[in-house]
């Protein structure tokens, strides 16, 4: 969730990739490495946003799982004190071409009733 705040520590060195289709779709993509001082995933990962400039998907390597590769895609965003943020959240294992295996479900997240105090 503050993901996009963490692209402008100091260290963090951000990338755009060639575009990635999807489907019907094509997404941008930033590729992200993370200085050893921010407590992520794993330092390279890279996120996928629509025509909207709104996270669609995120891939990463799960670094306390074995390296697993994971890609997860984030919809149905909600507003809450003017952010918006995904309310789900689908993590699945990724194959070596980079493509979501959706029959390995990892991780699954509903956020509801979000509010910022």
């Amino acid at each position: 969730m503050t993901m996009p705040f963490l692209f402008t520590l100091p260290g963090v060195k951000v990338e755009e990739l060639p575009l990635w289709e999807e489907g019907d779709q094509q997404w941008r993509r930033l590729r992200v490495r993370f200085p050893d001082s921010v407590a992520t995933h794993c330092s390279t990962q890279d996120f996928y946003f629509g025509e909207d400039f709104l996270l669609r998907r995120h891939d990463y390597c799960v670094d306390v799982s074995g390296t697993l590769p994971a890609a997860q895609y984030v919809h149905d965003y909600i507003e809450a004190g003017g952010l918006r943020m995904p309310s789900k959240r689908r993590a699945y294992r990724r194959d070596e071409r980079g493509q979501a295996l959706e029959e390995q479900l990892l991780v699954s997240i509903d956020i509801t009733n979000l509010r910022y105090a």
